[in-house]
């Protein structure tokens, strides 16, 4: 059976007291196909008590930096901090945020987007494909008080060297075995921890996050563009990985 099938459904009719609503675009997440292989099975009971809303990338990036620490009223410690995966969808917008708040950016990206990661304001760029990007060694020496996660392959003995005395790591895409690391730190008091991030869409979030937008203090970066009758294609550039922002599936008609 394909991953996705692209049907036609009648439009619904408005009832009494509701909007019918045209959807213009929408975007795809890793997320989105990570659920669809069972990555929350696990976890979760049948029915969510949320519905995802938009933007979960920004959204995602937003509640990981401020699982660490950020602030964004001006109040906030200069933290260090390391965005990995720092070109794709959550990475793009971590970056943007982090440098509102004030932190010291350190980034992980493939060397062709490293200048496109500069632009967003990121104070060091790594190529993860160096022997100096795999170690996650801040060029400066610093050590990192959070790291927002943003990919996968990469082992706690890695981070731990290069977190501060209290570091974290926000994992925003946990497999079992960060689940398990997870809970092992909280039961032996680590002061250096993995912590799992799934994202709770709030009102509030959103809110801030547009006015982000609309000031021009933010921007999505768009890698990609598909009709919605070749959202099967959307969905497997986004599983193969590498996409420089946001990938976008347009309605027809």
């Amino acid at each position: 059976m394909p991953l996705m099938q692209h049907v036609e459904v009648p439009v619904p009719s408005a009832k009494k007291n509701e909007l019918l609503l045209k959807l213009e675009a929408a975007s795809i997440n890793p997320v989105d196909w990570k659920i669809q292989k069972g990555m929350l099975r696990p976890f979760l009971p049948r029915k969510l008590p949320c519905i995802p809303g938009l933007p979960i990338a920004a959204g995602t990036a937003l509640q990981a930096l401020r699982s660490i620490g950020a602030k964004f009223d001006g109040t906030g410690k200069p933290l260090n901090v390391l965005i990995t995966a720092a070109s794709g969808g959550v990475g793009l917008y971590a970056v943007q945020l982090a440098k509102l708040a004030g932190l010291h950016v350190t980034a992980t990206c493939g060397a062709r987007n490293v200048e496109l990661v500069k632009s967003l304001g990121a104070d060091e760029v790594l190529d993860y494909r160096t022997p100096e990007g795999a170690s996650l060694q801040s060029p400066s020496g610093k050590k990192y008080d959070g790291v927002v996660h943003c990919t996968v392959g990469i082992s706690w003995s890695t981070f731990e060297p290069v977190l501060a005395t209290s570091g974290r790591v926000i994992d925003i895409t946990p497999n079992f075995t960060a689940i398990l690391k997870s809970a092992l730190h909280k039961v032996t008091f680590s002061r250096k921890r993995l912590v799992p991030l799934l994202l709770w869409p709030n009102k509030a979030d959103l809110e801030f996050l547009v006015g982000l937008l609309k000031d021009g203090k933010m921007k999505t970066l768009i890698d990609s563009k598909f009709p919605l009758s070749e959202a099967s294609k959307a969905w497997a550039k986004s599983i193969e990985g590498h996409a420089t922002g946001k990938i976008i599936v347009e309605m027809e008609g």
